[in-house]
């Protein structure tokens, strides 16, 4: 998806997609891609919901949702940055799983500067906080914009740390995982306020006013490394949202490092084991910051490329179409497989394949696995 300056229609059109059920940001991708436009795509979800077996044919929301959604972000001063616009970030823009639309809060050059991020423990010891501050400090007086939670323990503290390097330091972003003027923890409100008075930034991909639940934390944390070129753990249980954000970072090919700890505190046992999995150890700023200076001036990693399966197809194939589908529905089944597998035994192109499996996805009846899987649900 080639960056481009996008009409107000567009930029409508695209959130309204955004916010539809079952698209997603996997469909919202491939419909942009078949379809060449949120509008054109907007227009054919009930129709393509509906040859997926949907019974019910799928509708984006109404206009003045949108429009209301639009208007409570303009009260709060936020603005939108769609994927695929010019000002959308490319590093976050060339993962998988890039948001359809950024809500931000505050400057938007910390989206475009050279991030790293630094997440760990809620339950941060006294030692764990002191090391986040200390490495936010050092990292944003050398000219790194720190990115981080703004959750408690590591996360406040490597944004105070950040903060404290002055006006002239690179600064600190903000993923939250609710809307941008609805902050968790409440007590971090004035940190909040803080990093917007001093210059940063407040990003998420909620609308103004959603208030988070658990399942949308490691949401934010892809967001997080998506924006970094490398990932600092700074404590971290076996079970935590920071070992989520080091995975993911992992596959999105970015650089995790992590800060060793007593193998007796619980709270060190995930970057303990990050390290022992191939992490980088690192105890202070200038390792960090040694590991950093090779990674900066790195060609940003590529967009990905539109897949043949994803490749707009023609009226033509509509006889085609039905034929297939009945090919896709006797060959899926609960247990998952290949998509590549289905081609074959479909005998099909990779285009047809993948408007077939689209239909299913935007009627509920598809389920997609790690490794280019696909297995069938039941009917909605």
């Amino acid at each position: 998806m080639k960056p481009q300056t996008l009409t107000e229609q567009e930029r409508f059109d695209r959130l309204r997609l955004s916010r539809t059920d079952q698209v997603g940001t996997a469909n919202f991708r491939r419909l942009l891609h078949r379809f060449g436009s949120a509008g054109e795509a907007l227009a054919r979800l009930p129709e393509l919901s509906k040859h997926g077996g949907r019974s019910k044919p799928l509708s984006p929301p109404p206009i003045r949702e949108i429009e209301a959604e639009l208007e409570a972000a303009a009260k709060v001063g936020a603005r939108y940055i769609y994927l695929g616009e010019t000002e959308y970030p490319t590093p976050l823009a060339a993962t998988d799983d890039a948001p359809a639309a950024l809500i931000l809060l505050g400057n938007m050059a910390r989206l475009h500067a050279q991030n790293v991020a630094i997440v760990g423990a809620r339950n941060a010891s006294a030692n764990g906080i002191r090391l986040a501050r200390d490495l936010g400090r050092g990292l944003a007086a050398a000219g790194w914009c720190v990115a981080s939670g703004l959750a408690r323990g590591i996360d406040g503290a490597a944004h105070h740390g950040a903060l404290g390097a002055g006006p002239d330091g690179g600064g600190t972003i903000a993923v939250v995982a609710g809307g941008v003027d609805n902050i968790y923890p409440a007590e971090n409100e004035a940190l909040r306020q803080a990093i917007l008075d001093q210059g940063g930034a407040i990003v998420s991909e909620m609308p103004p006013g959603f208030k988070p639940r658990d399942i949308h934390f490691p949401r934010r944390n892809r967001i997080i490394s998506g924006l970094s070129t490398g990932v600092v753990v700074v404590e971290a249980a076996l079970r935590s949202g920071s070992l989520i954000t080091a995975r993911i970072a992992n596959e999105q090919g970015r650089e995790v490092m992590a800060v060793p700890g007593s193998p007796l505190d619980p709270r060190c046992r995930g970057a303990n084991r990050l390290i022992r999995e191939g992490a980088a150890l690192v105890e202070d700023t200038d390792q960090v910051l040694e590991i950093l200076t090779g990674l900066r001036h790195s060609p940003q990693v590529a967009v990905p490329a539109v897949e043949d399966f994803d490749q707009p197809i023609d009226n033509t194939h509509k006889n085609t179409l039905d034929q297939v589908r009945d090919l896709v529905l006797n060959r899926l089944g609960p247990s998952p497989v290949a998509v590549d597998e289905l081609l074959r035994q479909c005998q099909s192109s990779p285009p047809i394949i993948g408007q077939v499996l689209l239909e299913l996805d935007l009627a509920g009846r598809l389920e997609r696995h790690p490794g280019n899987r696909v297995s069938l649900l039941a009917a909605q």
